[in-house]
């Protein structure tokens, strides 16, 4: 299982937190892609103008946690999981176990959003 070992020489997460959150992490998987696929087939608003914004809004966050899931997953098998993709060092383990498609250590998510 070389994913496992790489991805623990980054963090401080054991084989079985690494496969919790992989089965965690397929389980949103599927739950924006059903939720995608329920957006994009719901029936028109009578009142366009009431409805469209809240429903393009609900389908551009669906979609960015989708693609954000499915980042993490990818990061799992090819053994990045866990490492900061800006400045490579570990995400702490509690924050991964709150939001396992982390692709930011706490301090580089501290200077991302003040940068806004």
């Amino acid at each position: 299982m070389k994913h496992q070992t790489i991805a623990r020489q980054t963090t401080d997460l054991s084989p079985a937190d690494i496969a919790a959150l992989r089965e965690n992490l397929r389980d949103q998987l599927l739950f924006r892609q059903e939720q995608l696929r329920r957006l994009t087939a719901a029936e028109p608003a009578q009142d366009h103008r009431t409805e469209v914004r809240p429903a393009l809004a609900a389908s551009a966050y669906a979609y960015m946690v989708f693609v954000d899931v499915r980042a993490a997953l990818l990061r799992i098998a090819d053994g990045r999981y866990g490492a900061c993709q800006l400045c490579q060092r570990p995400i702490g383990r509690e924050l991964l176990m709150i939001v396992p498609q982390a692709r930011h250590c706490a301090r580089c998510r501290q200077v991302r959003e003040a940068g806004r």
